[in-house]
């Protein structure tokens, strides 16, 4: 903020209020012989212009100092209270100036009147009233706007930060468990620990350009997890089973990137595998613009070990979108999880690029 320059504000004000002011105060220095006296009426009006002028001047001057000196909203009152000295301050020197240089100078034949100066700065006072209200409420409302844009950017830092921490969670987990699966095969079946190997750099390289992004489209997801699914099969067989019946129009929606995998690997790594008892899960859309993961229950003996990160992550992620509907429903039968369907523009809220 420059404090010697008036914004436009401040210039209309001036233009408003100052021919309103030099108006009553010539009145109340001469009174009729001011409208009935055309060089009393022209000179003086000009005179007290210029007084005028720089009085106004001296009031946004100091005001702009104020303005640097304390320009938090929390410092307001203690602005306003100085604000409020200073103006008096100069409205009562300017009026001193008025009506005491007239009586000195003895211009247009005036003589000093206690009365009359006293209404006139009764009068200024409450035009400068007027007019610093206008001028610090524009201001307040100014920083007012500008802490709620700083509010929302750093809400918006906030949320980019909460959603890159739960990205870089699920790479490593995915390798751990892809480097488990890896170190059973080559003890078992090296041949299809090679094949392994080969699908699991595809996946990854997949996983990399997809984890960048904070949405990925259904099509794209459902390609990898396809992808994904052909790495459980080199391991299971067909102790493991997926179908997938996903409406087309569908395609386009987004949900947060790598969702399915973390749903499939939960359901893999929480349940029994076997060709008597095969895990079998179902991706599926329904009504409402939803994505349903369902796999038939057969929870292990033991429980295995849980970092807690694959259904809490992505739980979380629809929690930062401020998306509702993510469910997780289980009963003695079925584990399901329900995916809400985000259309396109929910890019734009978060910042983020989803995968094409």
């Amino acid at each position: 903020m420059n404090p010697w320059k008036p914004n436009k504000t401040e210039w209309r004000t001036f233009i408003v209020i100052m021919p309103v002011f030099d108006v009553i105060i010539n009145s109340l220095l001469f009174g009729k012989r001011f409208f009935q006296e055309p060089n009393v009426m022209i000179g003086s009006f000009l005179v007290i212009f210029v007084i005028g002028f720089i009085s106004w001047y001296f009031h946004i001057a100091t005001m702009h100092l104020l303005r640097i000196q304390y320009p938090a909203l929390s410092q307001t009152v203690k602005r306003v209270l100085l604000l409020a000295v200073l103006h008096l301050s100069l409205v009562f020197a300017s009026m001193v100036v008025m009506f005491y240089g007239y009586d000195a100078f003895h211009l247009f034949g005036y003589q000093i009147n206690k009365a009359d100066f006293g209404q006139s700065l009764l009068a200024g006072i409450g035009l400068t009233l007027v007019a610093s209200t206008l001028w610090e409420g524009e201001f307040i409302f100014a920083k007012w706007k500008e802490s709620q844009e700083e509010k929302e950017q750093l809400e918006q830092l906030t949320l980019q930060h909460e959603f890159d921490t739960l990205k870089s969670q699920v790479n490593p987990h995915f390798l751990f468990n892809c480097f488990n699966t890896l170190s059973s095969l080559i003890s078992e079946d090296p041949e299809r620990a090679e094949k392994f190997l080969d699908e699991l750099s595809k996946v990854y390289r997949y996983l990399l350009k997809s984890n960048e992004d904070g949405l990925s489209t259904l099509k794209a997801e459902l390609k990898f997890i396809q992808s994904y699914f052909e790495l459980l099969k080199t391991r299971h067989g067909n102790a493991i089973q997926m179908q997938i019946e996903v409406d087309k129009k569908y395609e386009q929606y987004l949900i947060p990137s790598l969702s399915l995998q973390l749903v499939v690997e939960n359901a893999v790594k929480h349940n029994t595998i076997s060709k008597t008892q095969p895990l079998v899960i179902d991706i599926f859309t329904t009504a409402g613009h939803k994505l349903v993961v369902n796999n038939n229950l057969q929870r292990k003996a033991l429980k295995a070990p849980s970092n807690r990160v694959g259904i809490l992550n992505i739980r979380a992620k629809y929690e930062l979108l401020d998306q509702p509907g993510f469910q997780v429903v289980e009963d003695k039968k079925n584990y399901t999880i329900v995916l809400p369907l985000l259309w396109t523009n929910i890019r734009e809220n978060v910042a983020l690029q989803g995968t094409e």
